[in-house]
């Protein structure tokens, strides 16, 4: 495939040129012989769905994919990486090309500092001597924005922000000041704010220091904004490729014309209120707090505590979408998990009419009528157990004299309302979660939802873990649910574009504290508070 120009004053002269790659797995091919290139100082997004080839594609350039077959060339300055011995790209590894793998809590090591493992870097690369490698390790802390870099380089991962750790993430790879770096969804896991955040620190760092960044992710948004050429990867296959600009205002392929036209759309029909009918959710003055250690000797004698939910008032009314939004930490699942009854609270809450109390046959009854869909399937979903008793659980505990073909029959039809049956499953209720794809799972988890016919869900980012397509799906199923069955949601997330779908009214929350609230068209078409504006702003692609 022939190569977009590069603006002006960028060399013709690519720093990588991919030719003819091919990967095979055991003999499958799973990356069909694709053709690119990336300039110097030059952004290249690789984007596609998961499975396209994106991940497999980057990581096998620095032969990193496990008992691949990895075929063509790579010429990276002259050299092929793809004929390189073992010793030989162990010196361009972290040196010339560096990575930022997709989640830097399993990517760090927990066992180190991140302190030391940048030093460690430095040491190994560059020769450096112990204090003198922290010392570098500290100023590329401070050089990606981390707050207290000093200190924070002797904080371990989980001692970290998301966001903090990403930080620390780049600070690593960019320690040897490497030509190219392989960014692999370097922000799907971060708040849209620190999303925004990563994204300026990458492109002020490339200007700075003139390397070409490769960034893999399925994040459009992020394309638009960061990218200069996008090349578009389906089923293992580089379907187009082109100037950002050009390619998403003219995609001439079906397949990224499809990528593009996955925004979340608005499909929702207004709430059914009645005078007589008990609102499905209520709060007033709620608040939530958990006990935390008092410092010193007074510690000894009581404990503190620490207010994850300040004062917040809120309803929804059957058939209507209440959408959460802020930051991690905001307290928005805190609120989820009173909701729910599994954190005790202050205040007033009302689940359809009712409050959680201290009698488990009282709480059992509710949680009938309250559900929750989480925001990873494979993490939520029993991996012994099959879909029939996944999905025909929650009828066990409330229904347990139904006979088991009735319960049977249950399962399937929920099954069916969320669009999977045995004709397209063939074995479907005697299959596993790791059988299905992420929207697959995600529809089970919904399916188990609705089998005890609730009349509130809570859902916790459920779309966050999905690629866009996906996401639009269930998005669609979501709203279709919502109109046949008058249900009400409590819906949790940090995508604004998801909110504007999904939801009548909006809570912005920032650290505990409910900052705005309303409609969606009107805090989200012209936000008053601080905060609300540097959301969506963060949201906004230009």
């Amino acid at each position: 495939m022939t190569v977009t120009p590069l603006e002006s004053g960028m060399s013709l002269q690519p720093l990588l040129d991919v030719k003819n790659l091919r990967v095979a797995f055991g003999g499958k091919e799973v990356v069909h012989r694709i053709d690119f290139a990336i300039a110097p100082g030059e952004k290249l997004a690789l984007v596609g769905e998961s499975g396209s080839g994106k991940t497999v594609t980057a990581l096998s350039l620095l032969r990193l994919v496990l008992n691949a077959d990895i075929t063509g060339q790579a010429l990276f300055g002259g050299r092929d990486l793809l004929s390189l011995s073992e010793r030989e790209l162990r010196g361009i590894r972290g040196d010339e090309i560096a990575v930022i793998f997709q989640e830097p809590m399993t990517a760090l090591n927990p066992l180190f500092s991140v302190g030391n493992q940048i030093a460690e870097v430095l040491e190994l690369k560059q020769g450096l001597a112990r204090r003198q490698a922290m010392d570098s390790a500290v100023e590329l802390l401070a050089s990606t924005g981390v707050p207290e870099p000093r200190r924070r380089a002797g904080a371990y991962p989980h001692q970290l922000s998301g966001g903090q750790r990403q930080r620390a993430m780049i600070a690593m790879a960019l320690a040897c000041k490497p030509k190219l770096l392989l960014a692999d969804e370097p922000t799907t896991a971060l708040d849209v704010t620190l999303r925004a955040q990563i994204l300026d620190l990458l492109g002020d760092l490339q200007r700075q220091t003139g390397m070409s960044v490769l960034m893999i992710t399925h994040d459009l948004n992020l394309v638009r904004r960061f990218a200069d050429r996008v090349a578009v990867m389906e089923n293992g296959h580089l379907v187009e490729q082109g100037r950002v600009a050009a390619v998403f205002a003219q995609p001439q392929h079906a397949y990224t014309a499809k990528l593009i036209d996955s925004r979340p759309a608005r499909d929702l029909c207004d709430p059914r209120i009645s005078p007589s009918d008990p609102l499905p959710l209520q709060a007033g003055a709620l608040r939530v707090a958990y006990p935390i250690n008092k410092p010193g000797v007074a510690g000894w004698f009581s404990k503190g505590a620490f207010v994850a939910v300040k004062a917040a008032d809120f309803h929804i009314a059957p058939g209507e979408t209440l959408g959460v939004v802020g930051e991690s930490g905001s307290g928005k699942s805190t609120l989820a998990l009173a909701t729910l009854g599994l954190m005790p609270s202050q205040g007033m809450l009302q689940v359809v009419g009712q409050v959680w109390g201290r009698n488990p046959v009282h709480n059992q009854a509710m949680r009938r009528k309250v559900q929750v869909v989480f925001q990873d399937p494979f993490s939520s979903l029993s991996p012994r157990m099959v879909v029939e008793d996944i999905v025909g659980e929650g009828l066990l505990v409330h229904e347990p004299a139904l006979p088991k073909v009735d319960r049977r029959q249950r399962v399937e039809q929920a099954l069916a309302d969320v669009g999977m049956t045995e004709a397209q499953f063939p074995g479907l209720l005697q299959r596993y979660p790791h059988e299905f794809s992420g929207g697959q799972r995600q529809r089970i988890a919904i399916a188990r939802a609705l089998i005890v016919q609730p009349s509130l869900l809570v859902l916790d980012e459920p779309t966050s873990a999905l690629d866009v397509t996906i996401q639009k799906q269930v998005l669609q199923l979501l709203q279709r649910l919502q109109r046949e069955r008058g249900l009400s949601y409590l819906f949790i997330t940090h995508d604004v574009d998801v909110v504007r779908a999904m939801a009548h009214n909006v809570l912005v929350m920032k650290d505990g504290e409910v900052v705005e609230s309303g409609p969606v068209a009107q805090v989200l078409g012209a936000p008053q508070h601080a905060y609300t504006q540097r959301l969506v702003a963060a949201a906004t692609v230009a």
